[in-house]
């Protein structure tokens, strides 16, 4: 019996879940990136994390993450080069709780509150 999916952590859901090529494109087909996907490879290639400090922050071994990052980097060159419709949903995830003590995010509450005080001391 496989192993059951452990659930990634994501900060926040994308402000855009939907993407259209300019030029039409396939209607009939349509490029789904999960959240988790989408999560993965906005921390590597947006924020400039390595592999190892975005399956940290994730809750997820460096191979999971690698694994998940390839196969959204796919899906986006599929979408790009082929001019197909690009949607954000689905995976295995879980949103970030601002409680959280681990988080690193930055968009959290309880994270901006720490940055305020932080500057406020100085």
């Amino acid at each position: 019996m496989p192993r059951p999916r452990k659930c990634r952590r994501v900060c926040r859901m994308p402000d855009n879940t939907a993407f259209m090529p300019v030029n039409g494109g396939q209607e009939d087909r349509t490029v789904v990136l999960t959240v988790d996907e989408y999560e993965a490879l906005r921390l590597i290639d947006k924020v400039g994390l390595s592999q190892e400090e975005c399956g940290s922050y994730m809750s997820i071994a460096r191979t999971t993450v690698q694994q998940i990052y390839t196969v959204a980097r796919k899906k986006v060159a599929d979408a790009l080069v082929d001019g197909l419709p690009l949607r954000i949903e689905g995976g295995d995830y879980q949103l970030c709780e601002e409680q959280a003590e681990n988080c690193g995010c930055g968009h959290c509450r309880r994270n901006r509150q720490k940055k305020t005080e932080q500057e406020a001391t100085k």
